[in-house]
């Protein structure tokens, strides 16, 4: 930061592509996703880290973006709900919470699939309790989660090794 500068330049991944930007060094990561980024798909639900819906990887790890300064993912690497998409295709998560009906308004739902995508790398194989542990730090508030837990072990099982 420069002298009588408000923004600091901040340089990381994004979806596999290389992305700076100037930001005040108040900005959320969150805001930084989708005002500066236009990566809508990370959701602003509460800005306590209660919901989850702003959840992204951050370097492989599940994080929640609304809790955490843009500075602080410079020179990370983060992948949104967006950057799961191969080629134009839904990823096998993305594709399972549709095919199992794990959403009904859609809201939480890129938190729970970005929550998913972790846990998936870590456990290629939980079982119901794991899943219900490993989406605990995000709400929805329309299903009573079976549908979800449906949608994580679906992708689970036709996973072939792929995390995503």
């Amino acid at each position: 930061m420069s002298e009588g500068s408000r923004t600091l330049r901040i340089s990381l991944t994004v979806n596999g592509k290389k992305v700076e930007g100037d930001v005040e060094p108040r900005t959320l990561l969150t805001h930084f996703l989708r005002d500066k980024l236009s990566l809508t798909g990370t959701h602003i639900g509460c800005d306590t880290s209660n919901c989850g819906a702003c959840t992204v990887l951050m370097d492989g790890y599940s994080v929640k973006s609304c809790t955490m300064f843009a500075v602080q993912a410079d020179g990370s690497s983060i992948t949104t709900v967006e950057g799961l998409e191969r080629d134009g295709k839904l990823s096998r998560i993305q594709e399972a919470f549709r095919e199992k009906h794990g959403l009904q308004c859609g809201f939480c739902t890129p938190g729970m699939i970005m929550s998913t995508a972790f846990l998936l790398k870590e456990n290629p194989h939980p079982s119901d309790e794991e899943i219900r542990w490993g989406i605990s730090g995000n709400l929805c508030r329309c299903t009573g989660y079976s549908n979800i837990v449906a949608a994580v072990k679906y992708a689970a099982e036709t996973s072939g090794g792929d995390s995503n």
